[in-house]
């Protein structure tokens, strides 16, 4: 009976050891796992943000259930709710519709999930308890004071004629973008330094739907057509990369990166692979860079404190309001990248290798 006792004992320190090793952090409710959900491979942000969340947690010794969705709202609420039923104590989101989550969300409090919004605010749910992005008003202002300088627009210079464009409409971050680009540029455009000749401003026109390039180029083309068949387009302002290569096509197409018809001052985001050799091309003027490393190093401290009971760190509780709460949310800053610096941020910095942007 001492000798079974004494054999119970090991196998119990043998069995807690395991765990502590295996788990890195307390075990909570007997999971270690944490969902990523992201919502598209299509792009490649999210395949560095989904692989570097992964290594990132896994390094800390959590389990990942890492999903990507194929820009399919129904897909990611399966895939969501199954991480509940495997039993994942975090989510980590990256919605696609920033406002179809709220009955899986509901689910995830029933089960005492916690919710991580990634980069992309949850709305309209009680059950989003944090936000990790970059200031993303700031990533527009970036975009819209690149535009000022590069135009010599706080000098006086113009007019020049400028086209605007936007983000998805289901996407929070667009209506973002957008506001802190404009309020940039609006006293530009009051003062006739800058001219829409569309007279397109509105996000309810100029939103390109899921962010995708076919749709700006579509729109561009559309652009052009009407309004550019006798004048030069000199500004372009994009708020991301992907609609930027829509652009450029449809720039290439209508004859512009010739010696007489210079390509416009294009902006974008993210410092995608092709959208960098455009800048190197003189194709694409700047993208702001969202280090995806800094963004997720940030959200795995928050899923670390989450998963040891202490409340994650933030720097805007006012800001993000979802429609139901005010989201505690962490910024981080974003910078830009152009011809002139791309390989002091991004080489220098190890997040390309310079072979990768030959």
């Amino acid at each position: 009976m001492r000798n079974i006792s004494k054999a119970v004992m090991i196998m119990l320190v043998l069995c807690l050891s395991v765990s502590v090793f295996a788990g890195g952090t307390p075990d909570q409710g007997g999971s270690n796992m944490i969902g990523v959900a992201m919502p598209t491979k299509s792009l490649q942000r999210w395949n560095q943000d989904g692989a570097y969340l992964k290594e990132k947690l896994e390094a800390n010794g959590f389990t990942v259930d890492l999903q990507y969705a194929n820009n399919d709202v129904s897909t990611q609420v399966n895939q969501l709710e199954n991480m509940i039923t495997k039993g994942c104590k975090v989510l980590v989101i990256a919605s696609i519709d920033s406002t179809a989550l709220k009955g899986v969300l509901q689910q995830a409090a029933d089960n005492g999930v916690k919710v991580v919004a990634y980069d992309r605010l949850i709305m309209e749910t009680p059950n989003c308890d944090y936000y990790a992005t970059f200031d993303n008003y700031k990533v527009g202002q970036i975009q819209g004071e690149f535009i000022v300088d590069k135009m010599g627009l706080a000098s006086g210079k113009g007019p020049f004629n400028m086209e605007v464009f936007g983000g998805s409409p289901d996407d929070n971050n667009a209506y973002l973008f957008n506001q802190g680009a404009m309020d940039a540029l609006k006293p530009y455009i009051a003062k006739g330094q800058l001219v829409i000749n569309s007279g397109q401003t509105d996000m309810s026109v100029i939103a390109i739907k899921a962010w995708k390039p076919e749709g700006s180029q579509a729109r561009m083309d559309n652009l052009l057509t009407a309004y550019y068949a006798d004048k030069k387009l000199d500004v372009v302002l994009s708020p991301n990369d992907s609609l930027a290569q829509g652009i450029v096509a449809s720039l290439k197409a209508a004859g512009y990166g010739s010696a007489d018809k210079p390509f416009p001052v294009l902006t974008g985001q993210d410092c995608d692979k092709i959208n960098v050799k455009m800048m190197i091309n003189g194709e694409q003027s700047m993208s702001v860079f969202k280090d995806t490393r800094t963004l997720a190093e940030r959200v795995v401290i928050m899923v670390s404190d989450i998963m040891n009971g202490k409340t994650p760190e933030v720097n805007d509780t006012t800001n993000y309001d979802n429609g139901v709460k005010v989201v505690p949310s962490y910024l981080c800053v974003p910078v830009f990248a152009d011809k002139n610096n791309y390989k002091q941020i991004l080489i220098d910095s190890g997040y390309y290798k310079e072979s990768d942007l030959k």
